[in-house]
């Protein structure tokens, strides 16, 4: 058993403890005993309540608590003891503090019970709070999206269901046996499409056209053109069967798909219209620069890869570490640059022309590159490169941990939210069949007024949609 002091905490008319009311709960087996003045600074809470509807009866008393002992006066609640210590300050201390180790979420389930107003969270906890509520939220749109898809809505008609059929097909590979197929196909129409563009450099594998220029082997520009055949049947089934026309082409990775694609069609455009419209040399260095852009393609990995997506966010995420590095690169490569072409100009075969031109040396030195194309040559411009040297290392060193904590934080999360939202959905199906089974017991036995104790930490977001009230696996 354990309790708060008391001696501290007597009220200002002086009445003795064994005058006041006295309050015995058992918290999940815990015992405590609580004073009606403590409780009633804070009237509207649950406890106060409590210890102010003696004369409401046994129906007041057990709409407050789990179950009563009139023998012991004992209330009972079937709670956590651990955040009820946590609460019951509030009452002392006019403030609440989570512990370490307690699911954000669930003690806001122990607030909303306790009926406390969870301003009384110190600012530390309400971080935490906010986190695990974005991660819920996130956890219950999921869960939301993958019981829409297996639902479906009943008021669709034959062209909507088939978009949404079409949607899944292509932007969920984890829905099907054939829609991760065709990933794996689309994956390797990436890599074949990459390796056709390095290959078809090669001059031993160049013919030459009428004119004596070297081109692209046919073979080689045969597997261009089916690769871009099918990245233009996937961007376009893609686009009609998007639920938001207007999100999906301002979509980052969607622009991606258009420039990987869009050089084959304007290069073609150019090779048929364009020797009309210009001379046939214009045509081909227009065709060749726009060729370059094919390289954007490689960038469709990303799509088909969750590393590269959580490396994609990790250094959005440290922009202003990156930032840092970019800025103490500049300053040092200001600085020493100047430094260098100064101490370099007493010496006849100086390679620092000027300052500008300084600023590739420092670059290369600095980045550990080193050329060797420029270098100092007097004792004092050695030893500003060694200088230049040793901050370069350091500048570069700094930001790694926060991008590399950020990359792990992201992707440890990512693992967390697939794992609760399958919970979730298992859940989901074992309380559906566990409730049918319930309903059919009650309805043969009768028992339709017995009341029983159950958990609250629920997502309230699926249990109001979809009458579902499943138990939340984020916070383990």
């Amino acid at each position: 058993m354990w309790g708060m002091p008391r001696m501290r905490y007597a009220d200002c008319n002086g009445s003795q403890a064994s005058e006041e009311t006295k309050l015995m709960v058992n918290i999940g087996g815990v015992r405590q005993v609580l004073y009606g003045d403590i409780l009633n600074r804070y009237p509207e809470t649950r406890l106060a309540e409590l210890a102010n509807c003696s004369s409401g009866g046994y129906d007041a008393i057990f709409s407050l608590c789990d179950d009563y002992d009139p023998a012991r006066k004992e209330f009972y609640f079937d709670r956590d003891p651990g955040a009820f210590k946590c609460i019951i300050d509030v009452y002392y201390f006019g403030e609440i503090h989570m512990k370490r180790g307690v699911c954000p979420i669930c003690f806001q389930k122990e607030l909303e019970f306790w009926k406390i107003d969870p301003s009384f969270l110190d600012d530390c906890c309400k971080s935490n709070l906010n986190e695990k509520k974005e991660e819920l939220q996130e956890i219950a749109n999921r869960v939301q999206l993958i019981l829409d898809d297996l639902e479906g809505d009943p008021s669709d008609d034959r062209w909507q269901k088939c978009q949404k059929f079409i949607w899944k097909f292509l932007e969920k590979p984890e829905s099907s046996l054939p829609a991760r197929v065709v990933a794996i196909m689309s994956f390797l129409f990436i890599l074949i499409s990459s390796v056709v563009m390095c290959v078809g450099t090669i001059p031993e594998l160049q013919v030459e056209d009428a004119e004596g220029n070297h081109v692209e082997h046919p073979t080689l520009e045969a597997i261009e053109t089916v690769c871009i055949g099918w990245f233009t049947i996937e961007y376009i089934l893609r686009l009609i069967s998007s639920p938001n026309k207007v999100h999906f082409a301002l979509s980052f990775m969607n622009i991606i798909d258009v420039l990987a694609i869009m050089p084959f069609y304007v290069s073609l455009s150019l090779t048929y219209l364009g020797s009309k419209m210009m001379e046939l040399s214009n045509v081909q260095q227009a065709i060749q620069a726009l060729r370059i852009m094919r390289i954007a393609r490689i960038f469709k990995l990303a799509r088909h890869s969750s590393g590269l997506q959580t490396l994609t966010y990790a250094l959005k995420m440290s922009f202003k570490e990156l930032g840092l590095l970019l800025m103490y690169l500049a300053m040092g490569i200001f600085v020493f640059s100047a430094v260098g072409y100064t101490m370099e100009q007493s010496h006849p075969e100086t390679l620092f022309k000027s300052i500008p031109q300084s600023f590739w040396w420092a670059i290369i030195t600095m980045t550990t590159v080193g050329y060797g194309d420029i270098y100092p040559k007097t004792t004092l411009g050695k030893c500003n490169a060694a200088i230049s040297f040793l901050c370069g290392v350091i500048a570069i060193a700094l930001p790694i941990h926060p991008i590399i904590n950020n990359f792990v934080k992201y992707y440890d999360k990512q693992r967390v939210l697939e794992t609760a939202t399958k919970h979730e959905l298992d859940l989901m199906e074992l309380h559906s069949t566990e409730g049918k089974g319930r309903n059919e017991g009650n309805a043969a036995s009768g028992l339709n007024g017995m009341s029983m104790s159950q958990s609250d930490s629920y997502i309230p977001l699926l249990s109001d949609a979809k009458q579902h009230r499943t138990r939340l696996q984020s916070c383990k």
